[in-house]
């Protein structure tokens, strides 16, 4: 799409944006952080490692199954992103036009919010939104009532998309595609997963309830495929940034399907005590792989290593107790 029909088409849009007070503005550039990824995944991370029964019938397979989930909604947005090279609306270009009654601390957050680089189409906020807290509202099925977590997602996801393009970093298509998207590879994951309401399960475990019989690894190991098809877009294209996306893809999809590997599926919740500490490994190994993203190896080493960690940590205190048995 050429940058003259990406503007024409984003007019409406950009006059509607431009009457709402400037309060609103600011408060929906807060609102998107409740899809930026490094929320999402530890959103997900803490329910993996800490929800119980109360909340799930299998509690760890939810966890990693919803991971897996969003995984592949982000593999598929690295794909769009990089096949149709859509570039986003004018106002996500510096310079920010930046409220002069926020606070200096303020201003420079919200810059960073109102603008941003790459590609738009479609969303990556949206598809992840989307993805993330369907999947959180179909898997962790034994909390509030279906109608209440069902519309509590919905309402979420379409806050985030709403966000986006009130802050004007993407096209109303943009995220409307992406809520599309992210939904479809929920259903996608989670049939691949046995989800028996997405697919006829021939599975007895399936009648103790639909999270019973999960098993994420065709969904990790989809969206390491997806995000390989997305590299190979995005290195034919000359696509920098997508290339280290997709790159990250791989690594997480392929990770994901390694540390569940190590795991039982029925292990209780992490205690603290291993939590803590795995966190801050984990957080310093995904701050890592972002901040050498232009050493592609280093970060795909950095990213693979992390999601294991995170995958494989239920298994990791019985591993623990077993080999200090043996030990005395």
């Amino acid at each position: 799409m050429t940058g003259l029909v990406a503007a024409e088409r984003g007019l409406g849009e950009t006059a509607f944006v431009d009457a709402l007070p400037e309060f609103v503005v600011v408060s929906f550039a807060a609102v998107t952080h409740l899809a930026d990824p490094w929320f999402l995944f530890a959103l997900l991370a803490v329910g993996y490692w800490f929800a119980t029964e109360g909340v799930a019938g299998s509690p760890r397979r939810a966890g990693a199954t919803a991971i897996a989930a969003v995984t592949c909604a982000y593999a598929a947005t690295a794909l769009g992103k990089a096949w149709f090279a859509v570039p986003r609306p004018p106002g996500a270009m510096p310079p920010a036009d930046v409220p002069t009654w926020l606070p200096a601390l303020l201003s420079g957050w919200y810059e960073a919010q109102v603008l941003s680089d790459g590609f738009g189409f479609p969303s990556g906020h949206a598809t992840g939104g989307a993805a993330a807290y369907l999947a959180v509202a179909l898997l962790y099925d034994r909390f509030w009532t279906d109608r209440g977590r069902y519309l509590a997602a919905g309402a979420v996801a379409v806050a985030v998309a709403a966000s986006r393009v009130i802050i004007e970093v993407h096209y109303l298509v943009d995220v409307l595609a992406g809520l599309v998207v992210g939904a479809g590879t929920v259903a996608v994951a989670l049939r691949l997963a046995g989800d028996p309401r997405f697919r006829r399960s021939t599975d007895p475990a399936a009648a103790a309830g639909p999270t019973a019989a999960l098993n994420p690894a065709p969904a990790f190991l989809l969206a390491a495929v997806v995000s390989t098809g997305a590299l190979a877009v995005a290195v034919a294209g000359g696509h920098t940034g997508e290339v280290v996306e997709a790159g990250i893809g791989i690594a997480t999809g392929a990770g994901g399907a390694v540390g569940w590997r190590l795991v039982e599926g029925d292990e209780p919740a992490v205690p603290v005590r291993v939590a803590v500490p795995a966190l801050a490994v984990t957080g310093g190994l995904w701050v890592g792989a972002y901040a050498l993203a232009g050493t592609l190896p280093v970060t795909l080493v950095a990213t693979t290593a992390a999601v294991v960690a995170v995958v494989a940590l239920p298994a990791l205190p019985e591993r623990i107790g077993a080999m200090s048995g043996a030990r005395n």
